[in-house]
């Protein structure tokens, strides 16, 4: 059976980034998101629910985030889940954690606050809207040019290949 751990996040950064190098001098950074998502409620009020999510950042990654990243910024995560477990040393219980380990990452430009860095959504409320979803009108009096003539019948499929390359 085929396996696959693979997470894409988008959220904005609840805390400045601390960078940190180990002993071997590998650069590693934790971060957390704060991912937000909206629903319906069951009186048809908007609700927003918040889910905060921890994630490791090593070598190039880490530097970037420690570099360029800071509190309310938005950032994309693309990673692999991985789950830590310990025994707590006050209780003697067993605990484990799940984080994800980014290995790329994509940072949002700034913009502004909660919107992920990207332009303020009342910039495209009052745009003009057309009617012909998407469709260009033609501009007035436009003659295209003339279409170059070929020798060969339209509908000629000889030179193609016959197999299928999937």
């Amino acid at each position: 059976m085929a396996n696959l751990n693979k997470v894409f996040l988008m959220g904005n950064l609840t805390a400045d980034p601390e960078l940190r190098y180990t002993p071997k001098g590998t650069a590693v950074t934790d971060i957390r998101l704060a991912i937000n998502r909206y629903y319906a409620g069951d009186n048809s009020e908007r609700q927003e629910e918040t889910t905060f999510v921890d994630v490791t950042l090593w070598n190039r990654q880490a530097e970037v985030a420690g570099n360029y990243l800071s509190k309310g910024r938005g950032v994309f995560v693309e990673g692999r889940l991985q789950l830590d477990s310990w025994e707590d040393k006050a209780s003697g219980q067993k605990r484990t954690k799940l984080r994800v380990i980014g290995e790329n990452i994509q940072l949002f430009p700034r913009g502004g606050e909660g919107d992920m860095g990207g332009a303020p959504r009342q910039q495209y409320q009052n745009a003009p809207r057309s009617n012909n979803y998407g469709q260009s009108r033609p501009a007035q009096n436009y003659n295209p040019p003339p279409m170059p003539s070929t020798n060969q019948p339209s509908n000629d499929f000889g030179d193609m290949d016959d197999e299928i390359p999937f």
